[in-house]
Parts: C-alpha cells; sequence; structure tokens
C-alpha cells in the first residue's frame, strides 16, 4: 500500500496535511445507491475519506447496467448497497466501508437515532417529504447534511448546515496584507532610513515596492492634512508623483509601485465582510462555544484596542524587485509584527477561555496562529431549514427568478422537482416513468406546477409548456453523465465541509443540462 503522502500527494498540496487528517477521521453515509450517490462516494473514496456507510435497500436491476459502473451482470438480483460498497472499497483499501440493506425513507421514519453516529450524510434521490425530516434529524445530532438529486437533464445540490464556520477560506484572489495604508512604526522606521533620491543608479531601481508607497503616501498625507488619495483625480496625481521619481527606462521597482498604488488607496480598517462576523451574536461567548467564536472574540477585543483598527498582520509579502537585503529584512519587519499580533490573540483567546470556564491552552497554537493569518478571510456560512425553504422562502427573490430571463429555466427546474414529488405523491408513480398517457401526465404535472407556485405566493405565474414536456419526457430517469457531474459537485462540496477549507456554496445550486449552465438560488 502506498504511503499516504505520496498516494494523496495532489490533493495535500490543496488542502494540507489538516485537511487530509480532518478527511481520514471523518464517516461518511450515503442514502440510495443509485448513480448519483456511488459517483459522489466514488470521489470521496479515492480521496481517503475515513469510512463509508451505504444505505439501500434495493436489489441490482437490469436497468442499474445502464447507468451505475459500480455495478456489473453478476450483480443482478444481489443488494446493491452490497454491491457499490463492495466495488468502492476496491478502490481505496484504506477506507473502512460497509452497508446497511435497508430503504432510507425507513430509516428515516424508524430509526433516526442511526444518523448521529457520522460526520456527514448525503442524501441522494429522496423526496420532499423524507428530506424536511432527515433534515431535522441531522439538525438535532448536529451532523451536515448534503441532498443531492439528478432527474433527466437537471439535478440539484443543496447543502443543509446550522452553522459553518471557515477559517482557511482560501479565496481566488485577494488583496495583499501589506497595511501599506496604514503602516505600524517599525514599517515607517524602515522605509524612512532608505533614501528614495540615492544617486547610486543600481540601488534606486532595488528599492523595494513596498517602501517607495510608504514614503510616498506619508508625503502625501503630509501635504493633504493627513488624508490619503481618495478622487479620481488624486489618485491620478499620485500615480504621476511617483512617475516622476523614475531615473532610468528599466526601473521595474517604479513600474510595480504604479501598478501596486491601488493598495494605498484601499480604506483603511477590516472589511465589512469582517465587521459582520466580529459584531454577530455569536461573538458574545460561553461556555458552549465554539473554539470559533472564542477565537472571533478575542480578534474583536485586538481590533477595538490594540492596532489601529486592523486585524492581525498574515505577515508575508509577494515577491517583488528588490536588493537582497533590502527584501530580507522588509521579511522579517512583516513576520516580526505578524508574530507579535498572534502573541496578543492568543493571550486574549486564554484569557476569554478561563473567563467562561475552559482550559486557557483547550485551543492549540497552531489553530490560532492559522486564526490569525487567515482573519482577514474568515467566513460564516449558515443554512436555513430545508422545511423553511419549503413552506416560506424569500417571495421577492422567487418572484425575481421566475420573471428574470436569466434565471428562468433553473428556477423552473426548481420548481419542477418539487412538482413531481407531489405528483408521484398523488399518482404513485413519476410523470412520464411508464409508456403511455404522455399527454395526460403532462397536463397533471402542469396543475400541480401551478398548485405549488399558488402555495408559494405566486398567483398568476407560470412555467413554460416546453420545460414541462421535458420534465415529462424525462421519466425520472438517472441519466449517468448527469448523475456523475452532480455527483463530482456533491463530492466537492462535502470537503470543503469535512476539512473546513474553502467556502462551500449557498442556496440550491441547480443544473441545467439542457443549455449546460450551473446556477445557485438562495430562497
Amino acid at each position: 500500500m502506498a504511503e499516504p503522502k505520496t498516494k494523496y500527494d495532489r490533493q495535500l498540496r490543496i488542502w494540507g496535511e489538516q485537511g487530509q487528517s480532518a478527511l481520514e477521521k471523518a464517516s461518511i453515509c450515503l442514502l440510495n445507491s443509485g448513480p448519483t450517490g456511488s459517483e459522489t462516494l466514488k470521489s470521496l473514496v479515492l480521496g481517503g475519506v475515513g469510512s463509508i456507510t451505504v444505505v439501500d435497500g434495493s436489489k441490482v436491476e437490469v436497468g442499474d447496467l445502464g447507468n451505475n459502473f459500480m455495478v456489473d451482470e453478476s450483480s443482478i438480483g444481489q443488494s446493491k448497497a452490497k454491491c457499490v460498497c463492495l466495488f468502492l472499497k476496491e478502490l481505496n483499501d484504506a477506507v473502512k466501508a460497509k452497508f446497511v440493506e435497508e430503504y432510507p425513507e425507513e430509516l428515516i421514519e424508524t430509526n433516526p437515532s442511526f444518523f448521529s453516529q457520522f460526520t456527514l450524510v448525503v442524501a441522494t434521490q429522496l423526496v420532499e417529504e423524507s428530506m424536511v425530516k432527515l433534515d431535522r434529524i441531522c439538525r438535532e445530532a448536529n451532523v451536515m447534511l448534503i441532498f443531492t438529486r439528478s432527474y433527466g437533464l437537471t439535478g440539484l445540490v443543496r447543502i443543509s448546515v446550522k452553522e459553518h464556520t471557515v477559517i482557511e477560506s482560501k479565496p481566488d484572489h485577494f488583496l495583499d496584507d501589506l497595511q501599506l495604508n496604514n503602516p505600524w512604526p517599525e514599517l515607517m522606521s524602515f522605509a524612512e532610513a532608505i533614501d528614495l533620491n540615492v544617486q547610486d543608479p543600481a540601488a534606486h531601481k532595488h528599492i523595494p515596492y513596498v517602501v517607495i508607497l510608504v514614503k510616498t503616501a506619508h508625503e502625501w498625507a503630509k501635504a493633504h492634512g493627513g488624508a490619503l488619495p481618495s478622487t479620481r483625480e488624486e489618485k491620478r496625481e499620485f500615480k504621476e508623483l511617483l512617475k516622476g521619481r523614475i531615473i532610468a527606462r528599466d526601473e521595474d521597482n517604479y513600474k510595480e509601485a504604479i501598478d501596486a498604488s491601488f493598495k494605498v488607496f484601499a480604506p483603511q480598517g477590516i472589511s465589512t465582510d469582517l465587521q459582520k462576523i466580529i459584531h454577530d451574536s455569536s461573538a458574545e461567548v460561553d461556555s458552549n462555544s465554539s473554539d470559533f467564536w472564542v477565537m472571533v472574540a478575542a480578534l474583536k477585543e485586538f481590533i477595538a484596542n490594540e492596532d489601529c483598527g486592523e486585524a492581525p498582520l498574515e505577515g508575508s509579502i509577494p515577491d517583488m524587485t528588490s536588493s537582497t537585503d533590502h527584501y530580507i529584512n522588509l521579511q522579517k519587519i512583516y513576520q516580526a509584527k505578524s508574530e507579535g499580533d498572534f502573541l496578543i490573540v492568543e493571550q486574549r483567546v486564554k484569557n476569554i477561555l478561563k473567563k467562561i470556564g475552559r482550559y486557557p491552552n483547550s485551543i492549540s497554537k497552531a489553530t490560532i496562529k492559522s486564526f490569525c493569518k487567515n482573519a482577514r478571510k474568515l467566513r460564516v456560512c449558515r443554512y436555513p431549514l430545508i422545511e423553511d425553504e419549503f413552506n416560506h422562502p424569500s417571495l421577492p427573490a422567487l418572484q425575481k427568478y421566475l420573471t428574470d430571463e436569466d434565471y428562468s429555466m433553473a428556477v423552473g427546474f426548481y420548481i419542477l422537482l418539487r412538482a413531481v414529488d407531489r405528483y408521484a405523491a398523488n399518482f404513485n408513480s413519476f410523470p412520464g416513468q411508464f409508456e403511455g398517457g404522455m399527454d395526460e401526465d403532462i397536463s397533471r404535472l402542469k396543475t400541480t406546477a401551478i398548485s405549488l407556485l399558488n402555495d408559494l405566493g405566486c398567483n398568476g405565474l407560470t412555467l413554460t409548456e416546453d420545460l414541462i414536456n421535458e420534465m415529462c419526457r424525462f421519466g425520472a430517469a438517472e441519466l449517468h453523465s448527469v448523475a456523475a457531474f452532480i455527483g463530482g459537485i456533491a463530492s466537492q462540496e462535502v470537503i470543503k465541509l469535512i476539512t473546513k477549507q474553502f467556502v462551500p456554496m449557498c442556496g440550491t445550486y441547480i443544473f441545467n443540462g439542457i443549455d449546460h449552465k450551473s446556477q445557485s438560488l438562495t430562497l
């Protein structure tokens, strides 16, 4: 067996050893082992999740061979959960795998405590009534839940968690944490000691752009009553000031300073997103508060008392044109400031823990250090109960989606995926599931969809005939290509939730296979 570091080398580069460790400790339950569920679990097994439990009471039928690559002809008549489980086990022998031959709907009704043993439940192909019940069960047990479904050429993914907090959100684009518009004394002193008018051409073109911007911004502020450039004209003047200091065409450091000048213009202090987090009611901590919110409480104190309204410094600097000595010294200044900020936050965390009756060292140094490094990028995600979304969605949002041409297909599929469940409850089959009577099925589904829209407060609104016809033509089929795509999206969200890295999707993700389009609906 390959060593874990070799086996998982590529993904370790994305979420690191801490993320991989979280995966290897996780226990995943899959409800229904059709192609959507099997494809979801396949990606997680290959990724090295700790253990899986497959729940399905059905037997493998001939029709399963056409859309589920994890069963074959020898599987016909056998437990589908068992066959899928054995196949997945072959993909990664480090993963513990077991199966339960029981229908998920029956398990939800008769043994709700069963789900409390898992880290996360992936519920596939459940109808609305079972979704609502399972959501309540998982919320009460504090178990993460993801609903997935594929239906013909459409599908959905919906996360349901009370609250999910993310320290390592890893945004694609984020402004470097250099504090050029609010330098601390050590950075200011370092910049002041460097002469921007030095006569040596080699020295002049190796002054780091950080120093150029700090000194130029300081000079500007002195001449403008302490204010930095804010208007378009002032920003243009500031850039002209930088250009005026170039003495040779090959001075890349000044070009870098001009390109990075927007960092000086950025507002001081913390972002509105971070303000919302530190002023969240959960930041008023007690003995039951999570480690995240204890650290947020400490961060709130730090911002209010320690550093001119700024978050702890991240401590890294980007590559730039500079002499080696200048760059190393600058690096040390940023690292020292970052370490100092961390020590202050760490002490505040310990004080808060002691105050609320918890062991002062119960949150590790490594966790606090990671929190400080990512303080500007914290995220808090909260998801409404699926029952609340079904019964009381945001009416303005729903009406906007229904009347917006860009979202009409996505919201149409969302409504119809709910309408087919109502249809099945009334007629004991899904529309178009059996040959013959297609016209009657279309008429019934249209009536059901209009009734659902009226119940949601969207009187007078309807869906296109073409979309209703397509939904009936799908016949509740799970197409492998769609199931694989939905499974891939779902497994990606599972990994985000378990590793607590990257930001999981909000709202209900809808895949439109007709137009090859994906959209998220927040209701």
